[in-house]
C-alpha cells in the first residue's frame, strides 16, 4: 500500500499510509483506537475505497472496489463480527454468494473443506449449524471460508478477543501452518503479549500515520507501547491489598433462565467484598451478562435465589424483587459495556452533557434537571480519558467505537458508587486507556468500593484481580486466588465443572 489515505468528512482515519506484506510472514499491526487499523485493512478487503495512493498486489498495480475484487485478488478478511448465517451449515456458510452452476455438490464441498482443515490443522463439521457452534468453531469456519475462496492473504481483527488460552494456542497454531504454505497473515490486535507470540514483524499506526515496522524479535511490549502513544507509558498493574474487607453483594443460589427455559445461570453463590476487585472469568455466553444484569435488577431470578446487599450501616437488604432504580439509589452501579455499546448504557443522538445526565436528572429542582454538574463530569471525562471529540456538544454516535466506551465507563465510576460492576470495560480499547481504566478500578478498590470485573484477557485478570470467581456453562467451577492462579488452570475451568470447585474466600479484615 502507497500513500494511502482514507478521510471521513473532517477526519483523516488515514494519512498516506505505506504499508508492506510478504509472503510467508504474520504481521501484527498495532495502534491507539482512532489510530486508522481497521479502516487501513477494509480498503485491503474491499469495504471502503481509498480517497488516495495505490495498492499493489504481486507488483501490480490493482482496484479494488469490493470484497468481491479483493476475494479475486486472493485477500479475505476475519471480521471481529463474525458474518455468518445461524440456521445454515458450515458448508452452506462457505460456498454463500460463489457463483456456483447446478445443484450443490455438498460431497465436493465437505472433500474441499477436509482437504483444506488436515493441510492447516482445522476441526470443523461440514453439516454442523452455525447456532450449534462455540465462538471458536465460528472464527474457524470464517477463516476456512476465506480459504475456500482462494485466499493468500489473510487479515485477522482482533481475532482472540473472545477465545480461551487453549482456543487462541489452537489458532497461532493454525497461523503459524498457513504462514508455513507461503500465506502472508496480518493480525489486529491490543494484546501485546500475543504480538510477541505470533508475529514476525510488527507494524504501527499513530492518529493515522505510519509510524514505522520493526522485527518482532528486535522489540519487546515497552518499546511497542511507546511508538503507539509517541511517549513513554508505564505498563505495570498495581494491586495493593486494602487495609480492610467488608461484604458488600452476597448471591446465594441464583438461577436465571431465558424465555426459552434454558438456565443461564444454575445455583451461583459467592459473596463480594468491598476493598476487592472480584474478577469474573469465562468463555463469552457463560451467564456472566446475566450475573450482573441480575444484581443491578435488570434480570428476573428463579425462586429461592437471594442477592443481599450490606450497606454501610450493616443493614441487609433484598435485591431481588427490586427496580434497577431503587437499587441504583442504595449504591449498587452497573456498567455494562456489551457489544452493542450504544444499545445499552448510551443514547447516540445525544451529546456527552445529556448521557452524563442520565445519571442525575434526578437530582434537579422543581421541574428542571441541573446541566452544570453533567457538563463539568463530560469535560472531565473527555480531559482524563482523553476521549477524542470536537466538544461535550457532539452526538456520541459520531465517536469510534473506543471513545463511546470511554464515555460510559468514565460515567459509571464518576457516580461514586459502594458496587462498581463492569464487563468488558476495555473491549477494543488501547493498551494506553485500558491502563487509565484498570487504575481507575483499583482506586475504586481502595476507596472500599466492591468491584466485579468481567474481563475476556485472562493476563489483565491475573494481574488486577485479587480474586476470580470462573464460570462455565452458567455454574461456577471455582472462585480462586488471583495472586496464586495460573492462565491454564483458569482456561481449563472455562472449559469444565468439577464436583468439588476450588473455593478461595477472604474474610472480613483478613485483606
Amino acid at each position: 500500500m502507497k500513500n494511502v489515505t482514507k478521510r471521513f468528512g473532517e477526519v483523516v482515519a488515514n494519512d498516506k499510509v505505506n504499508l508492506e506484506l510478504k509472503r510467508g510472514e504474520i504481521l501484527s499491526l498495532l495502534g491507539e483506537n482512532g489510530s486508522g487499523k481497521t479502516t487501513l485493512m477494509n480498503m485491503l478487503a474491499g469495504i471502503y475505497f481509498p480517497d488516495d495512493g495505490q495498492i499493489f498486489v504481486n507488483g501490480q498495480a490493482v482496484t479494488i472496489r469490493s470484497p468481491k475484487d479483493a476475494y479475486n485478488l486472493g485477500i479475505g478478511m476475519i471480521h471481529q463480527h463474525f458474518k455468518l448465517v445461524d440456521v445454515f451449515t458450515a458448508s452452506e456458510n462457505i460456498v454463500l454468494g460463489l457463483e456456483e452452476k447446478g445443484k450443490l455438490d455438498r460431497k465436493a464441498i465437505a472433500a474441499r473443506v477436509k482437504e483444506i482443515s488436515d493441510r492447516y490443522g482445522f476441526d470443523i463439521d461440514p453439516n454442523q449449524k452455525v447456532y450449534d457452534m462455540t465462538v471458536s468453531q465460528k472464527q474457524t469456519l470464517e477463516i476456512v471460508k476465506v480459504l475456500y475462496r482462494g485466499a493468500d492473504i489473510l487479515i485477522l481483527d482482533e481475532p482472540t478477543a473472545v477465545l480461551t488460552p487453549q482456543e487462541t494456542d489452537k489458532l497461532f497454531s493454525v497461523m503459524r501452518n498457513m504462514k508455513s504454505d507461503g500465506k502472508a497473515l496480518v493480525i489486529i490486535t491490543h494484546k501485546l503479549h500475543e504480538v510477541m507470540d505470533v508475529s514476525d514483524r510488527v507494524a504501527v499506526l499513530r492518529k493515522g500515520q505510519y509510524i514505522g515496522d520493526v522485527p518482532t524479535g528486535n522489540t519487546d511490549p515497552q518499546k511497542l507501547t511507546d511508538m503507539m502513544v509517541g511517549h513513554a507509558v508505564t505498563l505495570n498493574i498495581d494491586r495493593p491489598k486494602a487495609d480492610k474487607l467488608t461484604e458488600r453483594i452476597e448471591v446465594e443460589h441464583l438461577t436465571i433462565r431465558d424465555k426459552d427455559g434454558i438456565a443461564r445461570l444454575s445455583d451461583v453463590s459467592f459473596t463480594a467484598f468491598g476493598g476487592e476487585i472480584l474478577g469474573i472469568a469465562g468463555i463469552s455466553g457463560s451467564g456472566q451478562k446475566q450475573l450482573l444484569e441480575a444484581i443491578a435488577g435488570l434480570q428476573y431470578p428463579e425462586e429461592g435465589s437471594h442477592i443481599l446487599y450490606h450497606d454501610e450501616n450493616g443493614t441487609d437488604h433484598e435485591l431481588v424483587g427490586k427496580t434497577p432504580l431503587e437499587i441504583t439509589k442504595l449504591g449498587v452501579a452497573l456498567s455494562f459495556v456489551p457489544e452493542d455499546r450504544l444499545g445499552m448504557g448510551l443514547v447516540g443522538n445525544m451529546d456527552l452533557t445529556d448521557n452524563m445526565l442520565l445519571r442525575s436528572y434526578l437530582t434537579g429542582r422543581g421541574i428542571f434537571a441541573d446541566r452544570k454538574k453533567p457538563k463539568k463530569l463530560a469535560e472531565t471525562v473527555v480531559d482524563e480519558l482523553e476521549v477524542v471529540t470536537p466538544g461535550v456538544t457532539t452526538p456520541v454516535r459520531k465517536l469510534s467505537g473506543g471513545n463511546v466506551q470511554k464515555v460510559l465507563v468514565g460515567r459509571e465510576i464518576a457516580m461514586n458508587p459502594t458496587v462498581l460492576m463492569s464487563a468488558y470495560a476495555v473491549r477494543g480499547l488501547d493498551i494506553n486507556t485500558s491502563y487509565t481504566i484498570y487504575n481507575l478500578m483499583t482506586e475504586q478498590k481502595m476507596k472500599g468500593v466492591a468491584v466485579i470485573y468481567v474481563g475476556e484477557d485472562l493476563d489483565v485478570l491475573l494481574e488486577l484481580c485479587d480474586r476470580i470467581l470462573v464460570l462455565c456453562g452458567g455454574k461456577v467451577s471455582g472462585i480462586i486466588n488471583g495472586r496464586t492462579a495460573t492462565k491454564e488452570g483458569i482456561g481449563l475451568m472455562m472449559t469444565q465443572v468439577s464436583d468439588n470447585p476450588p473455593r478461595f474466600e477472604e474474610k472480613e479484615g483478613q485483606a
